[in-house]
């Protein structure tokens, strides 16, 4: 509902923004058409990504590590699912191919430390690492994440945190400061 913190320029066709602090343009709700709808479907697909993500079974592992995801780390592709918060630290390497699919279902919080750094090895691909979270996802100052982020409730990405690539979809809110973020190609 609202994009604050950063100047604006409103382009001269209403239906965008840019700022010196963006690459690309920003959108906002009561922009001129067709953005409130182009917004209102974006919604919707995160919705659906991630009901999706939250409703896929059986988990191929389940409350691994209890929810301490330290590194160093290797996984490979699968559906992991936690019934409680998780949070990841050190380096987790992913190991794939270019299509094997990597599901993180939380039941509650997703917290990425400082420390945190996930690495793509083997032709994994941002695109198809999916981070779900029925709370906050939270990425710390430092913590180098890949994939893509969706939030039940909010992704807060603090001051120096990256996602890239990767790509920050809530339901609520996304708050970043001074973040880096690029989207996957896939």
């Amino acid at each position: 509902s609202s994009v604050t913190g950063f100047g604006l320029i409103l382009d001269p066709s209403g239906t965008f923004s840019i700022s010196p602090t963006v690459v690309g343009r920003v959108y906002a709700a009561d922009y001129a058409p067709p953005t409130p709808a182009n917004l209102l479907t974006g919604v919707n697909n995160e919705v659906t990504a991630y009901n999706d993500a939250a409703g896929r079974a059986p988990a191929d592992s389940l409350n691994y590590l209890a929810g301490a995801v330290t590194g160093p780390q290797t996984l490979t592709r699968g559906l992991y699912k936690w019934t409680t918060a998780v949070t990841v630290s050190g380096t987790i390497t992913l190991n794939g191919g270019v299509n094997d699919v990597f599901i993180f279902q939380v039941a509650d919080t997703l917290n990425f430390t400082g420390s945190a750094n996930i690495v793509l090895t083997g032709g994994a691909r941002a695109c198809n690492v999916i981070w779900q979270s029925a709370d906050q996802v939270t990425l710390a100052g430092g913590a180098q994440a890949k994939g893509v982020l969706l939030g039940k409730k909010a992704i807060v990405g603090q001051s120096g945190a990256q996602l890239a690539p990767g790509r920050a979809l809530a339901q609520t809110a996304v708050t970043m400061i001074a973040n880096t973020v690029q989207a996957p190609t896939c």
